[in-house]
């Protein structure tokens, strides 16, 4: 249909929209190959449609070389209202945290070695902390990031660590990578991340692993506050409240 005078088709952006649609569809990452063939496409044409996608963050690449959503999609999706599943899955829980504990809760996609926020629940209750959609966390800092990448195998977990150089933020920060590693796992075994004064001075986390679309995405809630906030008195309830809920997310997202 010709939306007015002087208007010209880009093809190119059909077939951006027909690459998405198709990734939509699968239930698994497509390679150049994949994309080229079901959609009887040029390959050359795919290629290069895909790497700047990719490069946007729309699409993220798996290490076999097939593409993904990526961090960038997700945050898309939020800002226009559509939510994908996951946000409008998690976005009541973070509302329940947030009210319960009067922590701020955050949602959030790991992006290689960094959590990128995808949505908040911050409302004010005396104290504030906050921090914007989109936003991109450090370098392996904080609970959110450990939680995410205790859903990787050991493998996954050596190859980042290797390439990485774990900074001091604070007195507390983590700088060995086989301490690193042995935090990552204790995540993984107890099903809740901590992070105590290693990101910022005075202010604790704690986050909990999303399972999203099997192995192809990690995701994680994590609730933030001041240490006054949660006295040791209060963490195995905080603790039961955060991972009952990973449970319930879990389950939905199945």
């Amino acid at each position: 249909m010709n939306s007015g005078p002087g208007f010209r088709r880009v093809p190119a952006i059909d077939k951006c929209f027909a690459i998405l649609e198709l990734l939509a569809q699968s239930k698994e990452p497509m390679g150049i190959s994949d994309i080229s063939r079901n959609l009887d496409l040029n390959k050359s044409s795919v290629f290069n449609i895909v790497h700047t996608l990719r490069d946007l963050k729309v699409l993220e690449n798996q290490p076999d070389g097939k593409s993904v959503f990526g961090t960038r999609f997700y945050i898309l999706a939020n800002m226009a209202g559509k939510r994908s599943a996951l946000i409008q899955t998690a976005h009541p829980y973070l509302e329940m945290i947030n009210e319960k504990t009067k922590l701020s809760a955050f949602l959030g996609l790991r992006s290689d070695r960094r959590a990128m926020l995808i949505d908040k629940v911050d409302s004010a209750y005396g104290i504030k902390v906050s921090a914007e959609v989109g936003m991109q966390m450090p370098v392996l800092a904080g609970a959110g990031i450990k939680a995410m990448l205790a859903q990787l195998s050991d493998e996954e977990i050596d190859e980042i660590l290797g390439r990485t150089e774990l900074k001091r933020y604070t007195s507390h920060s983590i700088t060995d990578k086989a301490a690193y590693k042995e935090e990552i796992i204790q995540v993984r075994r107890q099903g809740i991340a901590y992070d105590r004064e290693e990101y910022i001075e005075g202010m604790v986390a704690f986050g909990i692993p999303i399972r999203v679309y099997g192995r192809d995405v990690q995701a994680a809630i994590w609730a933030v506050g001041l240490t006054r906030q949660v006295p040791d008195s209060a963490i195995p309830e905080l603790i039961e409240l955060l991972k009952g809920i990973s449970e319930e997310i879990n389950y939905r997202l199945q």
